[in-house]
């Protein structure tokens, strides 16, 4: 049963909305939270954000039909985003493997995550498993002083920003050694398979894949609007709890654009100068994922 929520629009007008739906101002109801939602770039030639109907993976999503550079769309059924590959179906994975015919899995997670919820390699035969760690002792090496890491525990335990933690260290994903390892590898792992589909992941499909999304997107030339949107959208489609700390959150992903911009000129210049992406690169990738 629809449970419903008070609360107020944009205009401070008090407003009733089923618990989940979007609310003015792109959040959604979600128990006694306000989840960030995408809501705008809803775009009809993509329906639902790209999320592909399996049965036991909630947050997989092509990215095909985004809109692109030059007018064009990015082709279906090829670049993939996903949450955690390990509870799939047998069917899920027979989808996977026969009607995307995968090819390549690039995980972001650490080597205890992997161990713990290992990816399901053995029954999709046809695809290799690359292993790009986002994170490798990153938090370790930001917290070295014990002024970083008392501040980090502020942040962590500060109520009245619950986010705050996490705008912190967002940009780490991307500007720190392991970042940039990590996702140099995932757009060569792109460039290298030429045939069938590729899908990355990491837990819920949002932070660390939020991240390498979003770089290929941007070498596709998606608007940063739509990029933005298909970030949020994992809030309408993860099955993990909300938490006002790790919900997607266009702060998240704008700070780590800044911080790009502020050392590399922005996305396109990280893309060259960190992750060594050439312009020949670029044009053979929007060749082939463009139509």
């Amino acid at each position: 049963m629809s449970r419903h929520v008070d609360t107020v629009d944009e205009n401070g007008l008090s407003v009733r909305v089923l618990a989940g739906d979007a609310l003015p101002g792109g959040t959604s109801a979600h128990g006694d939270h306000y989840r960030p939602v995408a809501g705008e770039m809803d775009d009809p030639a993509r329906p639902h954000f790209g999320r592909i109907d399996f049965e036991r993976l909630p947050n997989t999503r092509d990215l095909g039909s985004l809109p692109a550079a030059d007018g064009r769309r990015v082709r279906p059924g090829l670049l993939l985003r996903s949450g955690l590959l390990c509870w799939a179906s047998d069917d899920d994975l027979r989808r996977l493997r026969d009607d995307y015919r995968l090819r390549a899995v690039v995980d972001f997670r650490d080597a205890t995550e992997l161990a713990e919820t290992p990816d399901p390699m053995r029954l999709l035969p046809e695809a290799r498993l690359v292993h790009a760690d986002v994170l490798n002792r990153v938090y370790e090496g930001v917290t070295q002083s014990a002024e970083a890491r008392r501040r980090f525990q502020r942040l962590k335990d500060d109520d009245d920003d619950p986010a705050g933690f996490l705008a912190e260290f967002y940009p780490h994903h991307l500007t720190s050694e392991a970042g940039i390892r990590a996702y140099a590898l995932f757009i060569r792992t792109i460039l290298e398979t030429d045939d069938g589909a590729v899908l990355w992941h990491c837990h819920v499909g949002r932070d660390r894949c939020g991240m390498g999304s979003m770089l290929i997107e941007h070498i596709l030339g998606v608007p940063m609007a739509a990029i933005e949107d298909d970030y949020l959208a994992t809030n309408l489609y993860t099955d993990e709890p909300t938490t006002l700390r790790a919900d997607a959150n266009l702060r998240f992903i704008r700070v780590a654009v800044e911080a790009l911009t502020s050392q590399w000129g922005g996305i396109g210049g990280y893309v060259r100068d960190a992750l060594g992406v050439s312009d020949a690169d670029v044009s053979e990738l929007r060749a082939r994922y463009l139509e």
